[in-house]
């Protein structure tokens, strides 16, 4: 075994030098994960591309957010999963920056192969890293700046600073206001620590554009109402009752013939089923009901147009089809009590809202209800748009704008944006640095300079010279100016907080921190074992 001695230097070495197969399985996870990296590295930032994606039904998305990406990306290597799997946390965790974690990962992870070639341990690289994470998120706490939920410029300026980098970029003057206030409304400002987005519905509706986008106190339903049999199309003080039973004749539950011999049967038959619905139909008028919802139902009609006939003489609004999915935000919203069987219509299972009215929109029509009776717990967000790819993006876009101001409602801290935030973090640590020994000083510094990917990154999507600007950042910051950006409109390096591009603090130590735990684990990897 001549070879292995040559490769210890008969022990005056004291680098370390893995076996082949562990280095190659490390090179080759390494190569995967920074392949997803590069491909959504040019979607970051305002001027940053988008991408399309076509789905194997033939379906085509447009979007830049990272995490809708990588989601639709079939990644197949491993590795490469692991980054997929990152930026949905980061979507869980924080919903906006979903790009920007996996462009730091993939840059971490370019550090990481140098420093192994250099023959540093693996060990010490994650460890060093996992130091490296916990001290950025240290600085970055030391560098924000307190927010409180009253101060409605700042909410707005995040708002938007989310929203510059989507395509609907150029509407974020009306969807950053309508974002801060549906949160708003869903929350306590003062004691708040979380937004549960369930309570904000956002219901996509072909047609206008996106100026048209709509806040609404209430509930909005896209169904049709059951008006063509003469029913009322608007009612004030309505009482809104919600059923999962059907108003139609009842069936069976096997295949049956009835045979009939003479008209007189015949008659008999028609009468028993009107007297069937007109009996259901006055239950649900005495117990003053007014607007009825009808859950949709996959056995048999869930009403038939006798009924619809009854109800419109009886001037009750009907809305039919309701999803299943619906009925929990319907119930928060208007105070109603899903009612199963006809014995339990009462009038305490009903619910109130002010007005319950059909509004008709472009080709179509929309049923609204507001005033409901508790108002503050739910808000209905009506997307509109020219297509369907458009209200997708745009649907998109009001959930990361929701997710900003939730993460401001979690950990109130703003820090800007545009690049300022790392790298005045890649300063700090390569400064913390001179403080350490040994091969821990290396890691840092690798950790440092790969940060300084993402005004890279931000400089070459927006046609800087990004050399030159990194260059001048660095040195802007060096001189003591922390809040110092790129500034992608003016292209140049400004105070990046006079442009008024802020982010939440949250956004950024979740980056930095799960980018680094997600390196950690691939770094540990040393074998790939395949079970069939």
């Amino acid at each position: 075994m001549p070879a292995s001695n040559a490769n210890s230097g008969g022990g005056g070495r004291s680098e370390y030098q893995d076996k082949d197969k562990p280095t190659q399985i490390r090179k080759s996870n390494i190569t995967a994960a920074k392949a997803v990296a590069e491909a959504i590295r040019t979607s970051l930032g305002p001027r940053g591309m988008d991408k399309m994606i076509q789905s194997p039904g033939g379906d085509v998305t447009i979007t830049n957010d990272g995490a809708t990406i990588l989601k639709q990306m079939q990644v197949l290597h491993p590795a490469a999963k692991m980054l997929v799997e990152l930026s949905k946390a980061q979507d869980i965790e924080a919903g906006d920056g979903t790009t920007t974690v996996v462009v730091i990962a993939g840059s971490f992870l370019n550090a990481t192969e140098k420093l192994l070639d250099k023959g540093i341990h693996p060990t010490t690289i994650s460890e060093s890293f996992q130091k490296a994470a916990l001290k950025s998120v240290e600085i970055l706490e030391g560098m924000s700046t307190p927010v409180a939920l009253s101060d409605r410029e700042s909410l707005l300026k995040s708002a938007s600073t989310a929203l510059n980098s989507k395509v609907v970029s150029q509407y974020s003057s009306i969807l950053s206001p309508l974002s801060v206030d549906a949160v708003l409304k869903v929350i306590d400002p003062a004691t708040a620590t979380n937004v549960d987005l369930n309570d904000i519905k956002i219901i996509k509706k072909l047609g206008g554009t996106v100026e048209d986008t709509d806040l609404i106190d209430g509930l909005v339903f896209t169904q049709k109402t059951g008006g063509a049999a003469g029913g009322p199309h608007r009612i004030e003080k309505a009482k809104v009752g919600l059923i999962q039973f059907c108003i139609s004749p009842p069936k069976t539950d096997m295949d049956n013939n009835v045979i009939i011999s003479d008209y007189a049967q015949m008659d008999r038959i028609m009468k028993e089923e009107r007297q069937y619905i007109l009996n259901i139909v006055k239950q649900i008028k005495k117990a003053g009901c007014t607007v009825l919802l009808i859950q949709k139902s996959i056995l048999r009609d869930a009403i038939n147009d006798l009924a619809l006939h009854f109800l419109a003489k009886m001037k009750i609004m009907v809305i039919r089809d309701i999803e299943r999915e619906e009925i929990e935000f319907i119930c928060r919203s208007s105070g109603c009590k899903p009612i199963a069987s006809l014995d339990h219509f009462l009038p305490e299972m009903l619910g109130y809202a002010e007005l319950v009215e059909e509004v008709q929109t472009g080709t179509s029509k929309i049923v609204k209800m507001t005033g409901t009776a508790n108002v503050g717990k739910t808000v209905s967000v009506l997307v509109r748009g020219s297509n369907k790819l458009v209200i997708e993006e745009a649907d998109r876009s009001i959930h990361d704008a929701l997710c900003v101001i939730r993460c401001l409602v979690k950990k109130r801290a703003l820090i800007a944006g545009g690049g300022a935030p790392e790298i005045e973090l890649s300063l700090r640590l390569r400064e913390f640095s001179h403080t350490l020994s040994g091969m821990e000083q290396y890691c840092f510094r690798a950790f440092a300079d790969a940060l300084e990917v993402i005004p890279y990154t931000l400089a070459e999507n927006a046609g800087l010279n990004p050399i030159a600007t990194v260059t001048e950042l660095r040195n802007r910051h060096a001189q003591g100016e922390k809040t110092a950006g790129i500034n992608v409109r003016k292209g140049c390096i400004t105070n990046i907080l006079e442009e008024n591009v802020v982010q939440p603090l949250l956004v950024s130590t979740s980056a930095v921190s799960l980018a680094a735990e997600t390196v950690r684990s691939i770094m540990k990897i040393d074998d790939i074992v395949i079970t069939r």
